[in-house]
């Protein structure tokens, strides 16, 4: 089953568990979807899925910027050497958080939450999964 956007529960339990006082990474892995999968009734015009990711990528950077955050790596998806066979992944971004509210606060922008659309029409599935520098 895809899993594209967190729902209630993920985020409180992310915001419960993650450490409070310290920088976050966040890895994304990400497929994309060969078609947008915009709503039938939306405005934005038919594209790829990697471009409507390009879409809320344009305000996404500025708000993970807006919070101090970085995009540290960003790379293309080749091959799994250990995962199921029929996982597979387009792009992987590992993105720095000086704190795991500081990445809360980011998802609560309204800015931000409109940019959304465009991630989910543009993605077929995804992990996002937090970690800590060790």
């Amino acid at each position: 089953m895809p899993s594209i956007d967190p729902n209630r529960e993920d985020l409180l339990a992310f915001a419960e568990r993650m450490p409070s006082d310290t920088p976050i990474l966040m890895l994304n892995l990400l497929r994309f979807n060969n078609q947008a999968a915009y709503h039938a009734d939306s405005r934005h015009a038919p594209c790829s899925g990697r471009e409507a990711y390009a879409r809320y990528s344009r305000t996404a950077l500025s708000k993970v910027q807006g919070v101090g955050g970085e995009v540290q790596v960003m790379a293309d998806v080749h091959l799994a050497l250990i995962a199921p066979k029929e996982e597979r992944w387009d792009l992987l971004l590992l993105v720095r958080y000086p704190s795991s509210a500081a990445f809360l606060s980011m998802l609560a922008d309204p800015e931000y939450q409109a940019a959304t659309v465009h991630r989910s029409a543009a993605l077929a599935d995804s992990r996002l999964i937090g970690t800590t520098p060790s």
